[in-house]
């Protein structure tokens, strides 16, 4: 029954379709506060990360260095049994939606170190000859010039958030590849394996493909413009 191209099977996928489209609902649910969250926490450790001030630098260093050092399933389960036990329970889903956030949280403040750091040292003496103060200096002048850096790496780490929901599974989520599993061993669709699993990594592919062709082209679109502007100023020049 299970087989790829049992007739059965795939006529079974299509009748609990439902099953399927919750899923994916459920993951893209997942993945919209995972990329709200690490956008947040990202911003706040690439600012500390880049702070004069080394005790921010520390902190932001320890975040980094242990949440991408460790793997995002155990860091998702240690958080759900954590406020299991502790009798904080906050659900599921918006368990793992934290424990996707943190974790991607870690490589978003990268990004934007990576980013502020790119600007040349002048901008920030520029901003500061101004009497600008930090967060002034960093919202009108830093950051604006950040953004074409760090998009192409951010779609990237939202492709890879996309793809870290099926860590939920562990948890009894409710995500495409929990909903799935439970397709595969219910009372009534179990044994659909090929097609079940086909049509969840079919539909995995058709949200994620886009978004990688998209940093992909982007990137190479900058570094044409960025040579382009190069080849310009030195023809300029002489």
């Amino acid at each position: 029954m299970g087989g790829l191209f049992s007739a059965y099977a795939w006529g079974m996928v299509w009748k609990f379709r439902s099953t399927f489209l919750l899923g994916l609902a459920n993951t893209a649910a997942s993945a919209a506060a995972g990329i709200i969250l690490s956008l947040i926490l990202g911003i706040i450790f690439g600012l500390m990360a880049t702070s004069e001030k080394p005790v921010l630098r520390a902190i932001a260093r320890v975040y980094v260095e242990f949440i991408q050092n460790t793997p995002v399933m155990l860091q998702v389960c240690f958080l759900y049994y954590f406020l299991a036990f502790s009798q904080h329970s906050i659900g599921i889903l918006p368990t793992g939606m934290i424990g996707l956030g943190v974790y991607h949280g870690a490589y978003v403040a990268e990004v934007f170190r990576a980013g502020i750091t790119a600007v040349p040292k002048g901008q920030f003496e520029a901003a500061k000859s101004q009497g600008f103060n930090y967060f002034e200096e960093m919202y009108y002048i830093i950051l604006p010039q950040t953004v074409k850096i760090i998009l192409p790496p951010m779609v990237n780490q939202v492709v890879n958030l996309i793809k870290n929901t099926s860590c939920l599974y562990i948890i009894g989520g409710t995500d495409l590849i929990a909903q799935t599993y439970s397709f595969v061993t219910g009372e009534i669709t179990g044994g659909a394996y090929g097609p079940a699993y086909f049509v969840a990594g079919a539909l995995f592919f058709v949200v994620c493909y886009p978004l990688s062709r998209l940093a992909t082209n982007w990137e190479k679109r900058l570094k044409a413009r960025e040579v382009a502007t190069v080849a310009k100023a030195e023809t300029a020049a002489v």
